[in-house]
């Protein structure tokens, strides 16, 4: 009894040992998953002002930019509640004794329609045209919203991205990949696709790239 326990002592021993040592050999990976989507979302944020010696002729500047900005987008086929004031501002100065009043606006238009969106922006110089000044602010912007539809594939793709960078480090060592020991996912990230982004006169892109990299660590026997 005494040797059958010492046997057993011992191939319990040796057997945890071997499982110890296989669980301190491992690689660290990186895997990526990347892809293009197009915004479902456009916002442009439209500022105008208009400034006069008297408050009530600044005000009505600015309203005829407002009537001149709403039939602007309606004669592009947007629905009359896509634009929305969103603020105004009133300031005023004096220069030389004389005073003068500054009315600011700010409205949005809001869509899922990208395309007719687009349309907007490559003719916002109408608006110019109508007597509008456009302020320094003003521009669309693009937003992809629907992340979370994406994001098990993505997760799931860019494991088994770094799989296979795990699969190509064990042959090349000799050894075979195991189950996953630990798993870190990374922040995603949605760029514009070709590089290009928004600023003073450049309309955004609807055009996003979406990344995501995963740090995995495998088991190797």
């Amino acid at each position: 009894m005494l040797t059958l326990g010492l046997i057993a002592g011992g191939y319990l021993l040796g057997d945890g040992l071997t499982r110890a040592k296989m669980a301190d050999r491992s690689v660290t990976v990186r895997g990526l998953a990347e892809r293009e989507v197009v915004a479902d979302l456009a916002t442009w944020t439209i500022s105008y002002s208009a400034t006069a010696n008297d408050m009530t002729s600044a005000q009505a500047s600015v309203d005829r930019d407002t009537a001149s900005i709403t039939a602007f987008f309606a004669e592009l086929g947007f629905p009359e509640d896509a634009l929305q004031p969103i603020g105004v501002n009133v300031s005023s100065f004096t220069q030389d004794g004389v005073p003068n009043f500054t009315v600011r606006q700010r409205m949005t238009l809001r869509s899922n329609d990208i395309e007719r969106a687009q349309r907007a922006v490559r003719r916002q110089f109408d608006l110019v045209r109508r007597g509008v000044m456009l302020e320094e602010g003003s521009g669309m912007a693009y937003t992809y919203t629907r992340l979370n539809d994406i994001k098990p594939e993505m997760v799931a793709e860019a494991t088994r991205d770094a799989r296979a960078s795990a699969e190509q480090f064990a042959e090349d060592s000799g050894s075979d990949v195991g189950g996953i020991r630990q798993a870190t996912q990374g922040y995603f990230s949605i760029d514009a696709r070709d590089g290009d982004g928004g600023g003073w006169g450049v309309a955004d892109t609807p055009y996003k790239k979406v990344r995501v990299v995963t740090t995995v660590d495998f088991y190797l026997s």
